[in-house]
């Protein structure tokens, strides 16, 4: 198909990025960027690139990836509860600054031919084009006028920031740190030789005792919030190394879910943020709204009318957004409940966040980092950390013995006749989230059970969603508690078996 005019609303990393593949594909169109703010105006400090996007850039043009792998930092990653840490030799793992990005993105869509606009809000009734790509971004102006799109928006209950400091961390780490107001979680890492990123994440009750409802209240919305910069300051100093942390109209905030029945009304499409949101823990969404750049051009080169294009570009796109959303919003709610988990040894906490929301299995983990993984498995095995890996990991998880209650069973698969016992309660879970309002009343519920057996559906959202309930009722009450898995997905439950999501399983119902 041939296009003739293009105009980008928002000249983010999506915007641009999307701008140079569609001028790259269709040379002679007139493609112009409009970006309201200033060519370096931008907010937010570190952006990262894992190495399966870096794979997706490169393939799409590998000269932008050319350019930004040049400014940008390689770390590992690790995990620090108390004095104990964790550590993921992943060399691929990559951050740029985000300033950097952008000068390099807009760089390489000049560089193509890309006309850019800076300092001027554009609607899309004022454009005689062809096509226009609305990625402007959470906020979207575009989205929020036409209600074609059929927006919904929903917020988690945890809040967090965005910050930075002045020197570069020796890997990302993940680490709390409890202060007498509660629990904060930071995430941080470096993304060049002199900076780093933090992101700090709490829960509301923190938030409250910790007066920053009233801090928050406060500040002016272009400011930072810096009496709660100063006090997580004070409460990561050893992370911190005695340095600073520094503000960008630094806030507390509750992460967005955004979700749209439809992606595009007539010649107009949304794109990254715009069009949806996953939550942080699983990658950035600068990462989404570039890999949805390259959907965006492979359909428009591929069809016959924009219309179709567009058709096309959802159609492909939106199964994989999806998906990574449902991934999301269970790291999410981990990420909400995870002082819940301290008292797990670290590796074992490792083993957990890596298969928390069934992106990575068990075995995978322990392929790609057998010394953390297996230590992991060796403190829920209760055997030493240099004890020799079994063969078959899974079947030697299964066949580890327990003890509950008084009661002892040789491996981790509950009898049958256990289901029968009178003080046993089998519960049938049919809820959308672990944290929901009946999620948290079956919880609740089963406090006077001795044995808890979990059950229902076998699709495998379902059976993710009863071992988060069943993780919840480890934690708050004393029932025995078992999962129903289907064969097919036991790897889902041996993952939750080491990641102190269940006490035992029952395969086949």
């Amino acid at each position: 198909m041939k296009l003739d005019r293009v105009a980008v609303i928002g000249g983010g990393p999506g915007g641009l990025y999307a701008a140079r593949l569609l001028k790259l594909s269709n040379p002679n169109a007139e493609i112009t960027v409009y970006e309201q703010s200033s060519p370096d105006t931008t907010f937010g400090f570190g952006v990262g690139l894992a190495s399966r996007t870096q794979r997706n850039l490169r393939q799409a043009d590998a000269a932008s990836l050319d350019a930004i792998v040049a400014q940008s930092y390689s770390h590992e990653m690790s995990m620090q509860v108390g004095e104990s840490i964790a550590r993921l030799a992943h060399g691929d793992l990559l951050a740029v600054a985000r300033t950097s990005l952008l000068s390099v993105l807009q760089e390489q869509a000049r560089d193509a031919g890309v006309r850019l606009e800076f300092g001027e809000r554009r609607e899309p009734g004022d454009l005689d084009v062809d096509l226009v790509i609305a990625s402007d971004g959470i906020n979207s102006a575009t989205r929020t006028a036409d209600p074609g799109f059929g927006t919904d928006i929903t917020t988690g209950t945890g809040l967090y920031l965005w910050c930075g400091t002045d020197f570069a961390l020796a890997s990302a780490i993940f680490v709390p740190v409890t202060t007498e107001h509660g629990t904060f979680v930071a995430h941080a890492y470096p993304y060049a030789p002199d900076r780093s990123t933090f992101l700090i994440e709490t829960d509301l009750d923190t938030w409250h005792r910790a007066g920053f409802d009233v801090t928050t209240a406060a500040t002016d919305p272009t400011d930072s919030d810096e009496a709660s910069l100063r006090y997580l300051e004070s409460a990561f100093a050893d992370t911190l190394q005695e340095h600073r942390l520094i503000g960008n109209r630094t806030r507390w905030m509750q992460f967005r879910t955004v979700k749209c029945r439809k992606w595009s009304v007539d010649n107009v499409v949304l794109l990254g943020d715009a069009a949806h949101t996953a939550h942080y823990s699983i990658g950035s969404g600068t990462k989404l709204a570039m890999e949805d750049a390259i959907a965006l051009d492979a359909a428009l080169a591929s069809a016959a009318t924009v219309g179709e294009a567009l058709t096309e570009y959802e159609r492909v796109r939106r199964p994989a957004v999806e998906h990574l959303q449902q991934i999301a919003v269970r790291s999410e709610q981990w990420w909400e409940s995870f002082p819940q988990r301290m008292n797990l040894p670290v590796e074992q906490l490792m083993v957990a966040y890596m298969t928390r929301a069934g992106k990575v299995g068990l075995e995978r983990f322990l392929e790609s980092a057998p010394e953390v993984a297996w230590k992991g498995i060796a403190s829920y095995a209760k055997v030493p950390a240099d004890s020799e890996v079994p063969v078959d990991v899974s079947r030697w998880i299964l066949s580890r013995p327990i003890e509950h209650g008084g009661r002892s069973f040789p491996d981790r698969f509950a009898p049958s006749d256990l289901r029968e016992d009178p003080t046993t309660t089998v519960v049938s879970v049919d809820v959308e989230s672990a944290w929901n309002e009946k999620a948290t009343a079956i919880v609740d519920e089963s406090r006077a059970s001795s044995t808890v057996w979990l059950t229902g559906s076998g699709e495998r959202d379902h059976v993710l969603t009863r071992l988060d309930v069943a993780e919840r009722m480890m934690r708050s009450t004393g029932a025995l508690v078992v999962v129903d898995v289907p064969e097919e997905w036991m790897p889902d439950a041996v993952a939750g078996l080491v990641g102190a999501r269940t006490h035992l399983v029952s395969v086949g119902r």
